[in-house]
């Protein structure tokens, strides 16, 4: 294996394909001819049991290169020697752009793939790179108990103990077999498609049958995900989202690698993740992926999504993962 630079998935025939594009806006004033007209320009693993031999789908990605668009204004109000002596706003910062750049410095394995989404949540600002499919592996048990939730929510109800039993060992401990059981109490993936409806998930589709470790989805939607989760514009109650996030925050000691490489500083906030590893019985490579909440100095948190695929080891693929959760975070640091 010969490392080269981290690239979005693409090329990979899929009947699961995401298409989740995003872009940035900025608008730059660029100049005032003598007639008073003004030019703007727009820029705008686990699954031990749970998996099958097959190749797990892939789906194509884009660059998600920034369409650029040009509109003249014309201001005959405003005298030109007024327009020509206005301050010049700065141009607003394509993250998407540098998103782009500080993961493409990012050494993977050959034939390996990965895709990241982060939100600043001070901001409100984000940024995608790749919008491919990839395996969920255990990452999806947020998911699964989301639904869960929801459900119980619409019900009037709280979770039963067993509930509550399965839930614990699921998050913490990413015990499959409670998640098996929860994965059947919520319909399995028609009961997954119907909450993530509600949530906001597009591009997110449910593994077969029992199968809920193959579930699809892109690094978009599991930003909008743990918006759900970590946010207050979200379809689960104040309290279902402490529920969660409470347990998300109380990953078992060997599994909180992942997406808190990237906090740091003094005062970090606590750490919230969830992470998935599987690997597949046809190839031999591994899925590894990570999701969750991480705090940085200054006060500042994030929510980060990081999906690969085609790694060759465990370890390997945590090491990317890790970088990459770094890079995407380092794309708000130092405003």
């Amino acid at each position: 294996m010969f490392p080269h630079r981290a690239r979005p998935r693409s090329g990979r025939p899929s009947r699961r394909r995401a298409l989740v594009y995003a872009s940035v806006a900025s608008v730059v004033l660029v100049g005032a001819a003598s007639s008073g007209t003004m030019h703007v320009q727009a820029q705008a693993h686990d699954g031990e049991g749970l998996v099958s031999s097959s190749v797990a789908p892939g789906a194509e990605a884009s660059s998600g290169a920034t369409e650029v668009m040009e509109a003249t204004v014309e201001s005959a109000a405003v005298p030109t020697s007024a327009a020509s002596s206005r301050t010049r706003p700065e141009p607003a910062v394509d993250r998407n752009a540098l998103l782009a750049e500080a993961v493409e410095a990012v050494a993977v394995e050959d034939g390996a793939e990965v895709s990241v989404a982060v939100l600043d949540v001070s901001s409100g600002e984000s940024a995608v790179y790749g919008d491919g499919a990839f395996d969920t592996a255990s990452i999806v048990k947020v998911d699964i108990l989301a639904s869960l939730l929801l459900r119980a929510q619409d019900a009037g109800r709280g979770l039963t103990a067993q509930e509550k039993t399965y839930a614990a060992a699921m998050i913490r401990n990413s015990d499959n077999a409670s998640a098996t059981a929860l994965w059947t109490a919520i319909g399995q993936a028609e009961g997954l498609r119907a909450a993530n409806d509600r949530f906001g998930l597009r591009n997110t589709e449910g593994g077969d049958g029992a199968l809920w470790g193959l579930t699809q989805t892109t690094a978009a939607d599991q930003l909008t995900l743990l918006r759900q989760v970590f946010g207050e514009k979200s379809e689960l109650s104040a309290g279902s989202r402490a529920y969660l996030a409470g347990l998300m925050g109380e990953v078992a000691v060997g599994q909180d690698w992942g997406v808190s490489a990237a906090a740091s500083g003094v005062g970090v906030s606590e750490v919230a993740l969830k992470n998935g590893w599987l690997p597949r019985s046809a190839t031999g490579l591994w899925d590894i992926n990570s999701v969750g909440r991480v705090g940085v100095g200054g006060g500042r948190e994030y929510l980060v999504a990081v999906l690969s695929d085609g790694n060759s080891s465990k370890e390997k693929g945590v090491s990317v993962v890790e970088a990459v959760a770094k890079a995407a975070v380092s794309c708000f640091e130092g405003d």
